[in-house]
């Protein structure tokens, strides 16, 4: 009685529901279904794009677009719109397209657009057409084009702005992010990345006030932060969400939503029962008190409680006793079946109960015909054009076995061809890079699907490297020059000379001599010129008393800066003092700053410097001697900046770096005993491992070297006295000080939105 009340009362509101839409068809304005779509094609474009062309009866009316991420569509509305066109649903399967459908009910048409994966796209106007262009879904955007006509696209997008950003929570629990923006026509990609959602507006400026971060966790919904920063000529808006919640979009006029409900679990899907481990229960809760009811009532009673609808299979069957007190309904449920070894599967609100082994005996009814369904599908021939990867690549993964030969020389019959069905094969062309599939439809569509998940261009990452060598010299000299001389007669008349060596004294001793030799030769003249009466010769003079030059300390500074002398002299003696100091002190600074791009997993290298060659002799046995004519070998080594990296970029968008940088210069030439000079190389190296954020700078490493000496020259005893000691020795300071750092810092190159 009840199920038949209820049948009678949905027959009346779909009767009632009829009634409406045509009243609301008769009363529509003349005007408002003014337009018609009469015409739906599309044209493959290089690099997977796709130009979904919508012809109308006249000017095409203003679309809403908006898109979903799961599963992936393009949904375009135009209100007061009807259809007619040929063929209502095009398969387009190229780059992202999967497919195009159109439909139209109450006087408004859809255009949905069903995607591989998530893609941008752009619209145009041109005449009576309509062009949605739909990109590769590669992370790319897709522009006009060059045939594209800038003013007439739909609509413009040369100066939009976001000009506010509002959240709130809607009834069910869900969070919106709504963004307001100065005009229509903005080109927005919405993407999900872990437990968080990415809303790229590729043209909309975002003005600084609006770049910010909204802490929203106190409206109790999934999202839990919005960040939004500009990103190059656009913005980026990051949703932060937790647990499990699906994210949708759509826009309405200059509005952009996105929404982030919460997940809802899907319980009860496929056989449950004994496999059941730890579920959690989430149903209102319900009490029941039965003897002895029969197992269909007691499903009957779950479903007018739990709104779903429950078909119970003619063998569920034999009585249940109840006694449930304030437990969830879908607890109920799982106690019941498995106290009857029952199971159930659930597509949406209908739940079919069966038997267990009825249940497994169906599912592999269900897969034995498909078996045979695509055993007896025809096969068909597929052209797959690869734009970043290697064809013979993609081809070799599509058709590797799952499962080894079990035995030398022969195979199993449940090796698996791959994504292959039994019958498909694929092959390849080098020279156009196409991959040639030949299988049944619905193989097709999934290696298509596959391709387009696989094709995508490889992200690149540049690596900054800067090596530092710094040096420090730092050098003082002291040093002396003191000499001391005399000469006295002793009372025995005897001349008594010092001097800083016996050659200086003997000198002195062979001037005086000297000297005195001619003093004598005078008086001797003068005195025969008295006798005799003549007239005295001219006396000559005495020749001038060379005294010592010598230094009894000759320690001077190697290359004085400056020198300080003093000189006395007397009638007998001589000193001399002459202080001498120097000080250097120099400082170097060597940068060098390589620098390569290269693919994610790629190997790199850069290096720059100098080969230098030297030569070298080889003797041969034989002649005098025992050896020969030498024979002369040139040979090079080399004395290079070098950096070799292969970069891995994570999951999470960071980058690991295997590095080896190597810095080498020349440091002189060694004598080689067979002849020629052989180079010497200082050598400076670093391999490493790292994992660094993008475009963090890490120090990998560095050698710091510190070099003291003091070289001192001294007269044994007198130049370890105190203060005047410094008259007796050299002294000599020399510091060094050397660095060696090297900075490395990675960068991601995201593709430039066009």
């Amino acid at each position: 009685m009840m199920q038949a009340t209820r049948k009678t009362a949905r027959a009346w509101r779909t009767r009632v529901a009829m009634i409406l839409a045509v009243l609301l068809l008769a009363f529509l304005p003349l005007g408002a279904m003014a337009t018609t779509l009469k015409n739906m094609s599309y044209q493959a474009l290089p690099g997977g794009k796709v130009d979904l062309t919508l012809t109308f009866d006249g000017a095409p009316p203003q679309p809403k677009v908006f898109t979903t991420t799961d599963p992936a569509r393009i949904a375009v509305d135009f209100d007061a719109t009807s259809l007619d066109v040929p063929k209502p649903r095009l398969e387009v399967g190229s780059g992202a397209t999967s497919s195009v459908t159109a439909v139209s009910a109450g006087g408004r048409t859809r255009v949905v657009v069903d995607l591989f994966q998530a893609a941008n796209y752009t619209t145009r106007v041109e005449g009576d057409q309509l062009i949605v262009a739909i990109g590769s879904g590669n992370g790319g955007t897709v522009g006009a084009g060059p045939s594209g006509n800038p003013s007439k696209m739909l609509p413009s997008t040369s100066s939009i702005s976001i000009s506010s950003i509002d959240f709130k929570r809607n009834r069910t629990g869900a969070g919106q992010v709504i963004v307001h923006l100065s005009g229509s026509g903005a080109n927005i990609d919405m993407h999900r990345s872990g437990d968080h959602v990415d809303v790229d507006f590729a043209n909309a400026a975002l003005p600084p006030k609006l770049a910010q971060r909204l802490d929203v966790n106190d409206f109790a919904t999934p999202v839990t932060s919005v960040t939004t920063r500009p990103q190059g000529s656009g913005a980026r808006m990051e949703i932060a969400a937790r647990g499990s919640f699906e994210p949708s979009a759509y826009q309405s006029g200059n509005e952009y939503v996105v929404e982030i409900a919460p997940k809802s679990e899907q319980k009860a899907t496929g056989v449950i029962g004994n496999g059941m481990t730890g579920p959690k229960y989430t149903g209102s809760r319900v009490t029941f008190n039965f003897q002895d009811i029969p197992t269909r009532s007691a499903l009957q009673l779950i479903a007018d409680v739990s709104n779903l609808n429950i078909v119970a299979s003619d063998s569920v069957g034999g009585s249940i006793t109840l006694r449930l007190v304030n437990v969830p309904w879908d607890q109920a449920l799982a106690v019941i079946m498995r106290a009857k070894s029952l199971g159930m599967q659930r597509d949406g609100n209908v739940i079919w109960v069966a038997p267990q082994t009825e249940l497994a005996a169906y599912e592999q009814a269900r897969a034995e015909t498909r078996l045979r369904a695509e055993e007896a599908a025809p096969l068909v021939t597929d052209f797959i054009p690869i734009s970043y990867g290697k064809a013979s690549t993609i081809a070799q993964l599509l058709t590797q076995k799952s499962l080894q030969n079990t035995a030398a020389g022969g195979t199993s019959s449940n090796v698996s061809r791959g994504f292959l069905s039994p019958r498909g094969s694929v092959t390849f062309d080098d020279r156009t890079n196409t991959l040639i599939v030949s299988d049944i439809p619905e193989k097709i569509r999934q290696i298509r699907a596959l391709v387009a998940q696989l094709d995508k261009p490889v992200k690149q990452v540049l690596i900054e490297s800067r090596i530092v060598i710094a040096t420090d010299n730092f050098t003082r000299e002291l040093g002396a020059k003191f000499g001391a001389s005399g000469f006295f007669t002793n009372p025995s008349g005897q001349l008594v000379s010092t001097g800083a060596t016996i050659a200086d004294t003997t000198s002195l001793i062979n001037s005086i001599n000297a000297q005195n030799q001619v003093i004598a030769q005078n008086n001797l003249n003068q005195q025969y010129a008295t006798q005799t009466g003549g007239t005295a010769p001219q006396p000559t003079l005495p020749p001038a008393i060379t005294f010592p030059g010598g230094l009894n300390v000759n320690l001077p500074a190697t290359n004085p800066a400056g020198s300080f002398g003093l000189a006395i002299l007397g009638s007998n003696y001589l000193l001399d003092l002459e202080l001498s100091a120097a000080q250097t002190e120099g400082k170097s600074e060597t940068i060098s700053s390589p620098r390569v791009i290269t693919a994610n997993q790629q190997p790199a290298i850069i290096k720059q410097g100098t080969e230098i060659g030297y030569v070298t002799y080889q003797n041969a046995p034989g002649g005098a001697g025992g050896l020969g004519a030498g024979t002369a070998t040139v040979q090079f080594k080399d004395a290079v900046l070098e950096l070799k990296v292969t970069p891995t970029i994570t999951a999470d968008g960071r980058v690991y770096l295997a590095l080896d940088v190597k810095k080498d210069a020349l440091a002189g030439f060694i004598n080689n005993p067979g002849g020629g000079q052989v180079p010497q190389i200082d050598t400076r190296q670093i391999q490493t491992g790292v994992l660094v954020d993008n475009g963090q700078t890490v120090v990998l490493g560095g050698i710091y070297e510190v070099t003291k000496g003091m070289t001192e020259q001294k007269v044994p005893i007198l130049g370890d006295i105190p203060g005047l000691g410094l008259l007796f020795r050299n002294t000599n300071r020399n510091n060094t000080k050397a660095e060696l750092l090297i900075f490395v810092t990675p960068r991601i190159l995201n593709e430039s939105l066009k």
